[in-house]
């Protein structure tokens, strides 16, 4: 089924990733800059101030630096003066890649490393680290919640080769299926038929904003099969869609459904289906 064209939102030619500190250290970075910023009010710096406004949205970490140095300005002055700083961080890289700000893409989730990025000149996707905060991130060029949602093809870079099933003209069955896990069988034009655990729906601990449909085919491919024709045949059902406390119990809760799958689909009812001529002999015929 062929992919809808996704308008490109702009061309670039590298990525910067920076979740977690990965290539920045946020919290340095504010004490660095906040160091060179006091000093023209005759200010020092104290590394306790840190902690306190470590997690701070701007402008309450802004109220709080103001009023405790007692700095003769405006909160919206302290801002203008204090991002154009975080911007130098990132300036220094894309002149390591030897490429013009504008061409770079950065994925970013902290506030002052989105802040520092578009100042700098650069396109930014914002994943917040901040629960719930998404909200406070608009000056970045987009926001999604989880790299998941990440659609690099929008910046001209190549897309995810992932596993998801296209659902391209499958929205008005999918509006009324029932989320959940299912498990079942899964045929690959050129290699034959396996157990799949499949998930159909919206995913609620990455908050999806559209329903989806995950198939996993329980074997160890040595290469990929990116491009082949899969069939998939859903012959039970495992559970509800669920959220999860973290990252952690969600993978939990996989590895258990997949132990579940492989031991149902051995019994003689469900591994019946792996023969059905729809995932296992179509391929023959076309």
């Amino acid at each position: 089924m062929a992919a809808a064209t996704t308008p490109l939102r702009k061309l670039v030619s590298c990525v910067i990733v920076n979740l977690d500190d990965t290539l920045l250290n946020t919290d340095r970075i504010i004490s660095d800059v906040l160091k060179v910023f006091l000093v023209k009010y005759g200010k020092q710096w104290d590394a306790k101030v840190a902690h306190f406004i470590a997690g701070k949205m701007p402008t309450e970490a802004a109220t709080a630096i103001i009023e405790d140095y007692e700095l003769p300005c405006t909160i919206d002055e302290f801002l203008s003066e204090i991002i154009p700083m975080f911007s130098e961080r990132f300036l220094e890289v894309v002149k390591l890649l030897n490429v013009e700000p504008s061409r770079c893409l950065v994925i970013e989730d902290s506030l002052p490393g989105v802040e520092g990025a578009k100042a700098a000149g650069m396109e930014v996707v914002a994943v917040p680290s901040l629960p719930k905060k998404s909200h406070f991130y608009t000056s970045a060029d987009e926001v999604i919640n989880s790299l998941l949602d990440l659609r690099p093809e929008i910046w001209g870079l190549p897309p995810f080769q992932d596993p998801n099933l296209s659902t391209e003209g499958w929205s008005d069955i999918l509006s009324y299926h029932p989320s959940g896990v299912y498990f079942g069988w899964a045929g690959l034009s050129t290699r034959g038929v396996y157990k799949m655990v499949m998930s159909i729906g919206w995913n609620p601990y990455f908050n999806n904003t559209e329903k989806t449909i995950e198939p996993w085919l329980l074997h160890d491919f040595n290469e990929d099969f990116y491009g082949e024709e899969l069939r998939v045949a859903i012959v039970g059902y495992i559970r509800p869609e669920a959220n999860f406390s973290s990252l952690e119990s969600l993978i939990s809760k996989i590895h258990e459904d997949r132990k579940i799958s492989e031991e149902a689909l051995d019994l003689p009812t469900y591994a019946a289906y792996k023969d059905v001529p729809y995932v296992k002999n179509h391929f023959a015929a076309e």
